[in-house]
């Protein structure tokens, strides 16, 4: 296998000029030209490993997600991975199965291997095991100490899948969701929804759970036989993508019309594949943008520790994508 030492001996360079090449520094074109000619010819690889332990650095980062099979977890993994892959940082993927003890004992981990930072989406009670010298960002959850922080702008999705719901005929909603008992921003889906509904005087009613998963839908069921069976609703808005599709089988079970007796729209806007029709109408995230700016601040980080008391909070865009759970627009 060849070395730094064989590089430098074929391109008649010194191995410090070689050394300066792979850290990317300025060297003299006809330097640089000779190094990338004696690196091709030999097949070269430069030892990654090596070169972070002379930084303090291992070059890996560790990525948390309450779990794998949800379409936006995994889109989300997607380009996280492809953007770390840019800075040559190798990704850590820990599936949590949104277990608080599970999320503790992989931070602890991730501290004892000493990896140089961490991406997390959590919904658990963990701020007293976030370390403030480990670089860290949190998607869609503040914590109750500073910490960089990325999210879409949920506030103007739930105002935004609200307006889409009455332009598309609706006239009287509900806001269907399931939350943590933990603060986090998904809350301001919550919130731009009552708010549109306030100042635009629309009937409403809201059904919202933090309880285990079996109790929010058993919550759901009933508020179908309350109000959806009863045609007091006509609209719904739910926080997330998969408690749209379990609503969407709960009334076909119950033979009520989607989008001809009531409508629906959804939010994440996640696909199992690039090429996947979307279905549902939903309030699309900006997967790829929150996973750049996630990594992109975690480098930062990572590159400048000495300045980690400085925390960035950063907000993305959503839209709105038509699918076949709302009608057209007249």
């Amino acid at each position: 296998m060849p070395t730094m030492k064989d590089v430098a001996k074929l391109a008649k360079v010194s191995v410090g000029s070689v050394s300066k090449y792979f850290n990317g520094i300025a060297l003299k074109e006809k330097t640089k030209l000779a190094i990338e000619k004696a690196v091709k010819e030999l097949n070269y690889e430069p030892n990654i490993y090596a070169k972070g332990l002379k930084i303090n650095r291992t070059n890996t980062v560790v990525l948390i997600i309450p779990s794998i099979w949800n379409p936006f977890f995994s889109e989300l993994t997607f380009h996280i991975e492809k953007e770390l892959r840019k800075h040559e940082i190798k990704l850590i993927l820990y599936n949590s199965e949104n277990n608080i003890e599970n999320e503790i004992q992989f931070i602890t981990m991730s501290r004892q291997n000493k990896v140089d930072g961490i991406i997390a989406v959590t919904y658990s009670n963990i701020d007293e095991y976030v370390s403030e010298t480990l670089p860290f960002v949190s998607i869609d959850r503040f914590f109750s100490h500073k910490t960089n922080f990325v999210s879409s702008d949920n506030y103007s999705g739930g105002r935004l899948a609200t307006e889409m719901l009455i332009k598309h005929g609706s006239k009287n909603l509900a806001y269907i969701g399931h939350g943590s008992k933990y603060s986090n921003d998904t809350i301001s889906r919550l919130n731009g929804f009552k708010d549109y509904c306030s100042e635009h005087n629309i009937f409403n009613q809201i059904c919202y759970n933090t309880g285990t998963r079996e109790e929010f839908e058993m919550e759901v069921d009933n508020f179908i036989k309350k109000f959806i069976i009863t045609k007091k609703i006509d609209g719904i808005f739910s926080s997330t993508d998969a408690h749209a599709f379990y609503i969407l089988e709960k009334l076909e079970d119950l033979n009520i019309s989607v989008p001809e007796d009531v409508q629906i729209i959804g939010f994440d806007g996640a696909k199992s594949s690039k090429r996947e029709k979307n279905y549902l109408s939903t309030i699309r995230q900006d997967i790829e943008e929150i996973a750049v700016q996630s990594v992109k601040i975690l480098v930062d980080t990572i590159e400048n520790k000495e300045n980690m008391e400085n925390k960035t909070n950063v907000k993305i865009p959503v839209t709105f994508l038509s699918g076949k759970t709302t009608k057209p627009i007249l």
